[in-house]
């Protein structure tokens, strides 16, 4: 099935994004922080108003990922001069494992090839088995470990992943 990547460019848009992540974050971080830290995070970086702020002031991009007119997902994205970073990619649950994460991929990929971007880098929780799986398969390579603390008491502690992209040499 093409999965298609529609930018996130309305109110109304920003607030399905924000409703989106909320249901797959409330699902999926469970096992790996507490319920707190995840209202916690939700709120700060993916409600209507974080989303908003991003968008509008710090310069991220928010695609959904859509399949015949249904969210399966989103990426958050934010270029930084030569590199990408990916700031969120998740899927909902019932659609993972499906090949899309590959499509995905690929579709930031172009964008970086796009715009000259020669490496994505990423964030990704160090107790975030199976993510970290995924993103090695796709090439990524873990360079160092970063804890942040993000207020209220709570750290996000992470690998910070990147992959080189090939960029074609124009003659």
């Amino acid at each position: 099935m093409e999965l298609v990547f529609p930018k996130v460019e309305t109110v109304e848009e920003v607030s399905a994004l924000a409703q989106l992540a909320s249901e797959i974050w409330n699902e999926y971080f469970v096992s790996i922080i507490t319920k707190e830290q995840i209202d916690y995070m939700v709120d700060k970086f993916q409600s209507d108003h974080a989303i908003t702020n991003q968008i509008e002031n710090q310069g991220y991009e928010y695609f959904f990922m859509n399949i015949h007119g249904h969210n399966i997902g989103y990426l958050g994205i934010k270029q930084e001069e030569d590199k990408l970073f990916l700031s969120k990619f998740y899927i909902r649950k019932e659609h993972r494992g499906k090949g899309y994460a590959s499509q995905a991929m690929a579709f930031l990929e172009a964008i970086c090839k796009d715009r000259g971007l020669g490496m994505i880098w990423l964030t990704v929780n160090r107790y975030n088995d199976t993510t970290i799986a995924v993103y090695e398969k796709k090439g990524f390579k873990s360079v160092r470990t970063q804890v942040a603390d993000i207020g209220n008491g709570f750290v996000m502690d992470d690998f910070i992943m990147e992959k080189e992209i090939a960029l074609e040499e124009v003659e």
